[in-house]
């Protein structure tokens, strides 16, 4: 059997799972990359290649080649990928093993997270989105409230805010909560504080006021550009990432978090108040118990509480008291 139709049997056999768009993507991206390498290699069109071929040192050579030019996180993803891809390969008896367990991959870098630097810096962040700090052709402080407030009180990620639609806030005045159509298709429901109602209705007044001659639904998705248009990835990382700056707190955000920051902002804040693992998980739209454990497990209390079990302190104390003691003696 061919390679390019093999995949094509992959996804389709990958439909019941219910993969969001962007895994869908990603995992396309993955396999074209590493077939264009292996015929490369092999001195083929993709079209031509056969499944048969995909032996062990074959795959080797093509991974090595993308390792040169990809970040350790992209070779991970990669392998990951093909070995999805070629597990189903044997399964469907078009294989007889699995080569994948012959081509070295990165280790799994530890999972940390990244929340904003400074205990002050949320509360700053959002003070600096409702003055208008933000410079820009179109100044729009209800929406730059709206995204900051999404992410640090109910750790929305970039593709959960821009699925939102005027129906996602639901329930009695006072109890709502936010529907969210998460990650690998998991839902879930945020109850958010009346502030956090008034903040998306001072928007959604706002929206009426810049664009009077748009329609608006209950199916329109929320977070608009300044077209009235939903907002795309860039236009909302781009947001966000000069919110920072303008409010002069670029400093104290986590190399390559940006808009995620937010998210785990929120989480460690869950962690640091008591909120269990389990807690964090539902609210966050986890897949695994252990990344929410994360959470917990890097909280600063929890960190400090261990540094102060320090032993040597306590020597440490007796020493300063006495030499304090001896000053006021003498």
């Amino acid at each position: 059997m061919k390679v390019l139709a093999a995949q094509s049997a992959f996804f389709a056999a990958r439909r019941p799972r219910k993969d969001s768009p962007h895994t869908t993507d990603a995992y396309r991206r993955d396999l074209a990359g590493i077939t264009k390498l292996l015929s490369d290699n092999l001195a083929k069109d993709p079209d031509e290649l056969l499944v048969d071929e995909l032996t062990a040192p074959v795959l080797r050579a093509a991974f090595g080649a993308f390792a040169d030019d990809h970040a350790k996180s992209s070779v991970l993803r990669a392998w990951s990928t093909w070995n999805q891809f070629l597990t189903f390969c044997v399964s469907d008896g078009l294989l007889a093993g699995n080569p994948m367990g012959a081509v070295a991959r990165p280790k799994t870098p530890p999972l940390s997270p990244k929340p904003l630097r400074g205990e002050d810096t949320p509360e700053k962040l959002l003070r600096s989105a409702a003055d208008g700090t933000r410079q820009s052709r179109d100044p729009w402080p209800e929406r730059d409230v709206l995204v900051i407030a999404l992410g640090l009180v109910a750790g929305l990620r970039s593709a959960e805010m821009r699925t939102l639609t005027a129906d996602s806030l639901a329930g009695r005045p006072g109890e709502m909560r936010l529907h969210i159509h998460g990650k690998g298709s998991r839902d879930r429901s945020i109850p958010v504080e009346p502030i956090m109602e008034k903040v998306i209705d001072t928007y959604v007044d706002s929206c009426a006021r810049r664009f009077p001659s748009k329609r608006f639904t209950r199916t329109t998705k929320l977070l608009l550009d300044r077209t009235g248009e939903p907002i795309g990835r860039g236009g909302l990382e781009y947001l966000v990432k000069s919110c920072y700056r303008w409010a002069g707190l670029h400093d104290r955000v986590p190399v390559g978090a940006n808009l995620h920051a937010l998210r785990h902002t929120f989480a460690t804040r869950l962690a640091e108040d008591g909120a269990t693992a389990t807690e964090i998980m539902r609210l966050l739209g986890h897949a695994s118990l252990a990344t929410s454990q994360n959470y917990i497990e890097a909280t600063g209390r929890e960190q400090r509480a261990a540094a102060a079990s320090n032993r040597t302190y306590r020597s440490l104390d007796q020493m300063i008291s006495t030499s304090d003691a001896g000053d006021v003696i003498s």
